[in-house]
């Protein structure tokens, strides 16, 4: 089968249970499931390779997806995976089906430029410190994007980039981040910073003369 991150070709699953998941992944399958929208939910079988090559770009967590299901196709959202605890196979995958009237919320990517050319960097040799790597949206199908540029070209010490100086498209709205209004996205430190000088000790009283 061509690799492809953007479309996954899979079948109707006939057996389910434990015993008929190990029987497909002897055979080179992986079982999934695919649900929402205004369809049932639908156990679904594809290979397996392809779906592991994919699980390792980041715009396949990201975008909307076709899924060829029996000659078929309609758009979907991964929304999760299991892999095994210490073998490179996936066991499980889950697909949502995209309505495209419909507003999404899922996660994306955030992509970080102009960190060399900061004066936090270039001026001062600061580090900078990525304190969140992807956040949270919702918009309509048409409108979500692939990843959020974070410009970072104007951090300065002691001046972090908070959540609402990202530039989003227009018709895509980044949430709330864990109860927080407006967390720090990106931070810079001082490289080897030294300490104040601890203040010396007080002399201990000499001992009385016999």
């Amino acid at each position: 089968m061509k690799f492809s991150t953007s479309k996954v070709v899979a079948t109707r699953r006939s057996t389910e249970g434990t015993s008929a998941s190990r029987r497909l992944r002897r055979s080179g399958k992986l079982p999934g499931i695919v649900y929402g929208g205004q369809g049932e939910p639908v156990s679904i079988e594809m290979d397996h390779n392809p779906i592991l090559l994919a699980l390792k770009v980041e715009s396949f967590h990201s975008s909307i997806l076709e899924l060829e299901l029996d000659g078929k196709t309609e758009p979907v959202l991964l929304r999760d995976f299991q892999m095994h605890p210490y073998k490179s196979i996936v066991l499980h995958v889950d697909f949502q089906r995209v309505d495209a009237n419909a507003e999404l919320h899922t996660r994306v990517p955030l992509h970080f430029i102009g960190q060399e050319s900061s004066p936090a960097v270039k001026r001062d040799g600061a580090i900078v410190s990525h304190v969140m790597n992807e956040v949270e949206v919702k918009c309509l199908p048409k409108d979500l994007p692939e990843f959020l540029e974070v410009d970072l070209s104007g951090l300065t010490l002691g001046h972090p980039v908070h959540l609402k100086d990202i530039k989003v498209p227009a018709g895509v709205t980044i949430l709330t981040h864990g109860g927080q209004d407006n967390p720090v996205v990106a931070t810079a430190s001082k490289v080897g910073a030294s300490e104040e000088p601890a203040a010396a000790a007080p002399a201990a009283p000499s001992a009385p003369a016999a």
